[in-house]
């Protein structure tokens, strides 16, 4: 399970420090035993059966995942998740 505020207090790093391999690190440190993947949002893919991020900011969104059964998969349940995505938005200069 990953709280509401435990996401929030995610989003608020990253906010600040930027989607990076260093915020990353710190992430996984400090928010043990939350997995983290870093990838770009566009290869999540979209339409139907697409996973829904469950925040999202400017630059990035931010998705569940469930590990639980020893295959990652997209997941709504935060009950059930045992990851996030941090999904890089391409964002024109």
């Amino acid at each position: 399970m990953i709280s509401a505020e435990r996401i929030d207090q995610v989003v608020q790093v990253v906010t600040r420090a930027g989607l990076n391999d260093q915020t990353l690190s710190a992430l996984r440190e400090a928010f043990r035993p939350i997995h983290f993947t870093y990838c770009m949002d566009d290869d999540i893919g979209t339409g139907i059966g697409a996973p829904v991020p469950v925040r999202t900011t400017d630059t990035f969104n931010l998705y569940l995942i469930d590990g639980q059964a020893h295959c990652m998969r997209f997941t709504a349940d935060q009950d059930a998740a045992t990851g996030l995505v941090l999904a890089q938005l391409d964002v024109a200069s």
